[in-house]
């Protein structure tokens, strides 16, 4: 799918909002159905998810009480149920340098936060459930559009191997 980028949007979340939850409001006021973000700033407490591939369920793997550094917040843009919706990954500092990642759920309480959100144009991108993983994913899987890619590419990973 050739895509044009469209609107970048360049700001910051309110204080005491929640990440998550102030992403998706975003995203889904300005309609924006295909993108890639980026977020950097300060949480006053978090918690972070994982998913279990053996039970095919989220689950909360860290719930952190303390004040950290969002060193880095990196996701995208897709729909989900036709609705803009937000899948990234955080990692999240102590004062000691110690980082803490993971899939970001509800429950990171934001001190301040700025984000750099890129939309693009040209196609949508839509999430369905996929009985083999459990999760919601890109409908139609490696269609040979990305660059880089043809149908059937295992990027270097052996035919063998579980990855």
């Amino acid at each position: 799918m050739p895509l044009i980028e469209g609107r970048t949007f360049i700001g910051r979340l309110s204080h005491g909002a929640d990440l998550l939850a102030a992403l998706n409001e975003f995203c889904q006021e300005k309609d924006i159905r295909l993108g890639a973000l980026s977020v950097i700033g300060a949480v006053t407490g978090g918690r972070l998810g994982f998913y279990n591939q053996n039970t095919k369920k989220y689950i909360e793997s860290l719930r952190l009480d303390e004040r950290l550094e969002i060193v880095s917040c990196q996701g995208n843009i897709s729909l989900k149920e036709r609705v803009p919706f937000v899948h990234a990954h955080v990692i999240l500092a102590n004062d000691k340098g110690e980082t803490f990642s993971g899939h970001l759920v509800p429950g990171c309480t934001l001190f301040a936060a700025e984000y750099i959100i890129k939309e693009y144009t040209g196609g949508e991108l839509a999430r369905d459930f996929d009985a083999q993983t459990g999760l919601f994913l890109w409908s139609g899987g490696d269609n040979g559009d990305s660059p880089g890619t043809k149908q059937g590419d295992r990027h270097g990973v052996p035919e063998d191997s579980d990855c």
